[in-house]
């Protein structure tokens, strides 16, 4: 369990847009694809059975972009514990050389899934996704 995750991504054909590079809305996806993939690998089965997420705000800054069949990695980062319902989710895209291509923000909000209604994020459910006691986050 961390506060951080990381996937590699591959540039496929239907990724790219008129410009050769990949859409906007890939980069948007491969976030999504981080999260969900980052709370099912490190959240308790009962927790996965019992709530969901929704996206709020994202804030996105697009520093690069790469071509078809290029690969990226993306990480994910939670720096800070929950407010009420919402959780910040930080992201980093880079490519092979590693240059920073994107970097991004989310802030999700925590629905219990059974009244489908937004719940304060409890704090077993936070904690195996808050930093280390100590450890820099930035």
């Amino acid at each position: 369990m961390s506060n951080r995750f990381s996937l590699t991504f591959t540039a496929l054909p239907e990724h790219i847009d008129a410009n050769g590079h990949v859409n906007n809305t890939v980069w948007v996806r491969w976030m999504e694809e981080l999260a969900v993939a980052h709370w099912d690998a490190d959240a308790l089965p009962e927790h996965r059975d019992a709530y969901a997420w929704v996206v709020t705000r994202h804030e996105i800054d697009y520093r690069g972009n790469v071509s078809e069949g290029a690969e990226v990695t993306g990480g994910t980062i939670i720096r800070d514990g929950p407010r009420g319902a919402r959780f910040d989710r930080h992201y980093e895209f880079r490519d092979a050389g590693g240059k920073t291509l994107v970097r991004a923000k989310s802030t999700w909000a925590m629905v219990d899934k059974a009244s489908a209604r937004l719940m304060r994020v409890p704090a077993e459910v936070a904690a195996p996704f808050l930093p280390p006691e100590g450890e820099e986050t930035a």
